[in-house]
This record gives C-alpha cells, structure tokens and sequence, in this order.
C-alpha cells in the first residue's frame, strides 16, 4: 500500500457546552454545572446553608407566634366594648407607652371608691374584680382555675354573657351565695364537657354551686379566659379571703366601668380621675396610686409594644441571616480554593470569566434561597407546634415570607459575589499549575 495515498482521520472536537449568542455559556447550562457542584458535596452544602435556615425559620415562627398573641389580645380588648373604662392600683408610667401602668405596691382602690363612682352622672354599671389561682376540685378530677370575684353587673359591662344557665343576681351577691359562673375549660376539665349546671365545685375547700357556664373564649396564651371561675364579690372575701388598706377598707383590685355612650369616656375618665385624687388625697399626677384607662389607651400600649417586639425579632432574624451569609462565603471561598485546577481547565476549554462568575454566583443562590424555602417550612412547622403548646394560634403574613424569602436570596448575592468574582479573575495557566 502506497503510504502517501493514506489520509489522516480527523479528530473529533471535544464535546462542549454551545455557547449563547453572547459569547458565554447559556444560563440553563450554567445552573446545571453549579447544581452538579452543589450535588458533589451535600454534607457541605447543607451547613453552608444552615445559616440562612436557622435565621429564616425564627423569623417565621417568631412574627407568626407573636402577631397571633397580638390579634388574641386585641379581639379580647374589642369585644369588652369602646366605651369601658378600668380603675386600678398603681400609677401610669409617665414617658412611656399609653396604659402602662407601675405597679408593685399594695392595693388602694376601696369598695368605698367602687360605691362613689358607681353614682357618677354617665356611669352605666361598674363591676369590680378581686382574683386568685386555686385548685378547683370536682369529685376526683381537679384543675387549675383563677377565681374572680365581682358583680352581677360583670356580665354587661365585660360582654361576657353565659351560654349555659345564668348568672348570680343582686339578691345573691347580698346574701353571700356560694354560686359560681364556670369558663368552658374548667367545664371540660371537671365534668368532660357535660351538662355542670346545678353541680358541686371546691374552691380552696369551699363548697359553691355551678350556675352558669361561659362560652369557649379561645385561646389568646397564657392566661386564657377559659380558665376564669366568677364568684359573688361578697362571697369571695368572706370565703376566700379579703384585703384591706392602710385605713381598713376592703380593697378590690380593678373596677371595670362602663360609659353611658362613647363620646361621654373621655369626660367620665377625667371626672373619675379627679374624684380618687380627691379621695386619695392626692394634689398631682405624680403622686396619683391609682390609674384610670380606657380601651383606647390599652389597644395602643399592645399595639406599640409589638411593633417594638416585631423590630427586635426582626433584628435577631437579621443577624442570624448575616451570621449564614458570612458561612456562605467562606464556605466558596473555599471552594474557589479547592476547585482552582477545575477552574483553569474550564478556562483552558473556553470557559469566560463572565462563566465562572455565573456559575459560583448561582450556587451561593441555590444555597441561600434553598435554605430560605426550608427555613419557611420549618418556621411554620416550629409556629403551629409551638401554638398548641402555649395556646396561641398563629397568624402567618404572607408580607414576612415574601421578605423573609427575598432577603434570603439577598444574601447569597452579597454575600456569594465575592468569591464568585475571584474565581472569574484566577489566571487560567497559573490554575493549571496549581496543586
């Protein structure tokens, strides 16, 4: 065979990547590489976004809990009424948020105080309230209960009319009955949701007699409505204990009142102010032991301390998302550290810097929006389980996982450009050469 009549066989180009009409890699491409990457090394990858979880998940569960511990308290506050006015021990922080009220010292509002205002031109009916925690004892189960003593009137001027039977009148609060209004809970408790009208309770080893029974309040944390026992007024400080001021008068705790109309509040507050100065003989403000609010000046203070709550949850959520940021990047930086050689060859085959700096900007991306999805999935997990333990139920805003999903993605481009941009600028040769 003729040698010269032997032709070469060409070789096959290698099989790269089709560039896009701008010179680099397609997008698609290059996420495709960056998720290869991330795939390659999960254990890694996962605390590299561990961060980003942690922060996104408190942010969640945190707003949600709180915001529905907020709407639980502003629903109880609407539904008492505008037009309710509460008396009580102590002096309102001057300064602070309206309603705040400094407390600590020992009760000085008197049933003397409660029979005064009462006869006030604009006063509706007023209801006093004394309270304690007891055991609450029915045959062999038992719960515990906060035992409220008032007024007949307490029904109209709380808006807390029962479901079930009927509250103690005017004849038993003169004549000291031990009857008792139950909350739905202490139903549930102590008679398994069954029918407890005309049934036996003890309270603190006293015998009263259930006569009515309150509907089910929800839970809005903590101190739930549900777990309320009413007894006649009289009765509990005969029974259950009273307390007395410096001058021997019987002390109640607060005194709800409510306002003939609502424009008349505002005029019925100052009046009341300006009768307990006097009989408290008190000149200013400054020397005032007792404070009158109104609805108003509740739903303000709650309303102002959860935008300072809402700011400082969002300050820790946003240190635990800088904290995952910064894990980020270091985490590609030493990546860019360990992939030096795979970055030179990438170059040798082609590859642009605008290539390189896509691919380890998408995959601090990948990282940072994919813990930003666990963490939201978690945050709502931790704010529903959470909820049922402390009897809150959560109010999850699209708003903070919109943000808390936007600022995720934020800090991966921050934080995840650095590294990008200094594996784009690594010299192709000297990565080749790099061991």
């Amino acid at each position: 065979m003729n040698r010269a009549s032997v032709q070469p066989v060409p070789l096959e180009p290698l099989a790269l990547p089709k560039a896009s009409s701008r010179g680099g890699l397609p997008l698609s491409q290059t996420f495709v590489i960056a998720w290869r990457a991330i795939l390659g090394n999960p254990l890694r990858s996962i605390l590299t976004a561990l961060g980003v979880i942690i922060g996104v998940g408190a942010v969640i569960a945190l707003t949600s809990l709180g915001s529905g511990a907020t709407s639980g308290i502003q629903a109880q506050l609407a539904g008492l009424g505008t037009n309710l006015l509460t008396v009580s021990s102590g002096q309102a922080r001057q300064g602070g948020p309206p309603g705040l009220v400094r407390g600590g010292g020992s009760q000085t509002i008197t049933v003397g105080d409660l029979k005064v205002i009462a006869v006030l031109e604009g006063v509706a009916g007023v209801a006093p309230t004394v309270q304690k925690n007891v055991q609450a004892k029915a045959g062999a189960d038992n719960t515990s209960a906060t035992v409220i003593g008032t007024y007949p009137a307490y029904e109209t001027v709380r808006n807390s009319a029962v479901a079930t039977g009927a509250w103690f009148s005017e004849g038993d609060l003169n004549g000291r009955k031990r009857l008792a209004v139950i909350g739905y809970q202490v139903q549930q408790d102590l008679f398994a949701g069954a029918d407890a009208l005309g049934q036996k309770i003890k309270l603190a080893g006293v015998s009263f007699t259930v006569v009515g029974v309150m509907p089910d309040k929800g839970n809005s944390g903590f101190a739930s409505p549900n777990g309320n026992i009413f007894v006649p007024l009289t009765t509990y400080q005969q029974r259950l204990g009273a307390q007395s001021s410096s001058s021997g008068e019987q002390t109640v705790q607060s005194i709800s009142i409510e306002g003939a109309t609502k424009e008349g509040v505002s005029g019925l507050q100052t009046a009341i102010t300006d009768l307990l100065a006097v009989r408290h003989k008190k000149a200013t403000p400054d020397e005032y032991d007792f404070n009158v609010q109104n609805q108003a000046d509740l739903l303000s203070s709650v309303n102002q301390i959860t935008t300072i709550l809402t700011l400082f949850l969002g300050g820790v959520a946003g240190i635990s998302l800088l904290v995952g940021g910064i894990g980020i990047m270091n985490i590609m930086l030493v990546s860019v550290t360990e992939r030096t050689r795979e970055i030179g060859i990438r170059k040798a085959l082609g590859a642009k810097p605008r290539d390189i700096l896509t691919q380890f900007l998408v995959e601090a991306m990948v990282l940072s929006i994919g813990g930003g999805v666990i963490g939201i999935l978690i945050g709502l997990a931790l704010a529903f389980g959470g909820g049922s333990l402390v009897n809150i139920t959560p109010v999850v805003s699209t708003g903070s996982i919109i943000l808390a999903f936007t600022f995720s993605a934020g800090v991966g481009i921050f934080f995840g450009y650095y590294p990008a941009s200094r594996a784009a600028k690594l010299d192709p040769v000297e990565s080749l050469r790099y061991e």
